[in-house]
Formats: C-alpha cells, sequence, structure tokens
C-alpha cells in the first residue's frame, strides 16, 4: 500500500519530535534521502508499527550499542543519533507482521528517552541540521565524488546506474553524500560515522576515500591501475 498525504502534512514539526518511537536494530542505519525496506516480526514492534500508521507515519532506526545481545529484550543502549524517517509503504500480514518501507527525512538526536508507557521505545528528540564548513571545498569533494562514479560505470555498471538514478536531481552537497553513502557503505559502524558527520565536505571526502579503495580494489582484480578504468 502506497502511503498519500497531504502535502501540508509533510513537513516535519517540532511536535513530531516531542514522542518519537525508535526501532532499535543491529546493522541498520538510515540515511536521509535513502529508502529501507524493513520486516516486523516482534510483538512490541508490530504494536509501534500500528501505532505509527495510524498517526503521522514517523519512526526513528537507532543502531544498537555493541553488546546490546544480553540484554535485547529489554531497552540496550543505542547511538544518540539516528535516522528520521516516514513509512511510506507497508503490507500487514493476517499474523500481524509488517512489511514496510521507510524514506528517511531528516537526521536527529536523542535527548532522552521517555518512561515506558507502551511496550516499544520512545524518545524526545532534536533536528540535526548540516553545518557546511566551506560550501566551495564541499563542492569540489562533490565534483570528485561525481567523476568517481562515473569510473564506477565500467566494473559495476548496475551499481553506477543505481547510483546516477538516485543522485540524478540531487544538487546538494548534503543530500548528494547522503544518498551516495547509504548505496554503497556497508559497514554500520561508518554508515554511522558518516550518519553523526553534520559536515557535508566531511562526509564527501570519506566517500571519495572509500570509492577510491574500491575502484583500486577492482582495478588490482582485473590487473590494470584505477586510472584506466575509463
Amino acid at each position: 500500500m502506497l502511503a498519500s498525504m497531504p502535502a501540508s502534512e509533510l513537513a516535519l514539526s517540532e511536535s513530531d519530535l516531542d514522542a518519537v518511537p525508535i526501532f532499535p536494530l543491529p546493522g541498520v542505519v538510515l540515511f536521509p534521502g535513502a529508502t529501507l525496506p524493513l520486516h516486523v516480526f516482534e510483538p512490541r514492534y508490530r504494536a509501534m508499527t500500528r501505532d505509527v500508521l495510524a498517526g503521522r507515519r514517523l519512526m526513528a532506526v537507532a543502531l544498537l550499542e555493541p553488546g546490546f545481545e544480553a540484554d535485547y529484550g529489554e531497552r540496550p543502549p543505542v547511538h544518540g543519533v539516528c535516522g528520521m524517517g516516514r513509512v511510506i509503504r507497508e503490507v500487514q500480514y493476517p499474523d500481524g507482521r509488517f512489511d514496510i518501507v521507510l524514506e528517511g527525512i531528516e537526521r536527529i538526536c536523542i535527548v532522552e528517552e521517555l518512561p515506558p508507557d507502551q511496550p516499544y521505545r520512545v524518545v524526545r528528540a532534536r533536528r540535526l541540521c548540516d553545518q557546511t564548513s566551506d560550501v566551495a571545498v564541499a563542492a569540489a569533494w562533490q565534483r570528485q565524488l561525481a567523476a568517481l562514479l562515473g569510473d564506477l560505470e565500467s566494473c559495476l555498471p548496475y551499481l553506477a546506474t543505481d547510483l546516477r538514478d538516485l543522485t540524478r536531481f540531487t544538487e546538494d552537497a548534503g543530500a548528494y553524500s547522503d544518498r551516495v553513502a547509504a548505496a554503497i557503505i556497508a559497514e554500520p559502524d561508518e554508515q554511522q560515522r558518516l550518519l553523526q558527520e553534520l559536515d557535508p565536505a566531511e562526509r564527501l571526502r570519506a566517500l571519495v576515500e572509500r570509492l577510491h579503495e574500491l575502484l583500486d580494489a577492482l582495478s588490482a582484480g582485473k590487473g590494470r591501475p584505477a586510472s584506466e578504468l575509463n
């Protein structure tokens, strides 16, 4: 089912941050502008999903900190910076499970966890906005990253096509970096570091470095330098 909401209801308000349901997960980070499919099967998160769908369709995804396994059934620590998302698609099964798709809309920081009045966890949060240290530097890193994505075409054409589609109408350096990060960074800890980084220039620099490593590895497998991948 595809969500349909009036444009006036799509903007995130300050009151939306007063009580944010969180979905604590191992190995999962939600970036603004990215989509994330999730299968919801635990009773507490089925209840959360029902409540979310009955309201503004908003929830956050929080990466569990290491060592969560011993306390997973309770309230193990999560990273304080999370991705806030809106459910844009959902399927409910007869046994109460859900398949949902979240679209990332904001970075948020957990201010406090609210008392456990529901079976799932709810926090009070605040927005985290990008803080560009130098617009020209960010633009230069963005151009470098775009060029490297072009180099990727000859090695991984399907990934390159997906990235081109993801970033086609994205000129803002912060949004551009988030969409690329969601697509090419697989390690949850590195994803979390990029989510916590509020300077788009730094995110872009890290992605350029990672893409250089990927292209070097691919070229080594083919027996030719990355500079010849064009």
